[in-house]
């Protein structure tokens, strides 16, 4: 119970300091956007290099998925098969800190792509993590991109952000793999 209370407080203080540097700057809608749904319009040049070091995160996230699929089954189990839980659920936390940091700052938050694309690669393919893992990266960019022309090509010549159209349909197809009992081989 104090973890989440935790987080919701340090997120309050990070997003008044957001709102205050907004302020400060006249960036206000952009960042009520940035918040809310995620868009592309503010990916200009100097301002998406930091994606490089969420893929530098995401190629050590694939060396390592052996480990994860091994700490996945349990921490009694990765003990006995001889490895150490601790050190690889740090590095699964800076992995998965740093890719989400890098995209959050360069194009917000983009609801459902983290829940929703793994999940149907998994049901398809199984959960071997180091041949699924390139699978969910190509089919998450594909699916972000599908939202983003989607949400340029509905209202011409306004713009819905990709973040709107993504939570729409994230919504539904998570909402079916919820309901929706997977396949048994």
């Amino acid at each position: 119970m104090l973890v989440p209370i935790a987080g919701m407080i340090l997120a309050g203080v990070i997003g008044a300091v957001v709102t205050f540097i907004g302020w400060q700057t006249d960036l206000m809608q952009y960042i009520g956007t940035w918040l809310m749904t995620g868009e592309f319009s503010g990916v200009v040049a100097g301002r998406y290099e930091v994606l490089w070091f969420a893929g530098a995160a995401a190629a050590a996230s694939w060396f390592a998925a052996d480990r994860f699929a091994i700490l996945g089954l349990g921490e009694g189990v990765a003990r006995g098969l001889g490895l150490d839980p601790k050190p690889v659920m740090r590095l699964g936390l800076v992995v998965v800190s740093v890719t989400s940091a890098m995209v959050v700052v360069s194009v917000g938050m983009i609801p459902f792509v983290g829940l929703v694309v793994p999940n149907i690669v998994s049901r398809v393919m199984g959960d071997d993590l180091r041949r699924t893992l390139p699978v969910v990266a190509v089919s998450g960019a594909v699916l972000v991109l599908a939202c983003d022309i989607l949400g340029r090509i509905l209202r011409y010549p306004y713009e819905i952000p990709v973040g709107t159209i993504l939570g729409v349909l994230g919504s539904v197809v998570f909402l079916i793999l919820l309901y929706r009992p997977p396949r048994t081989a």
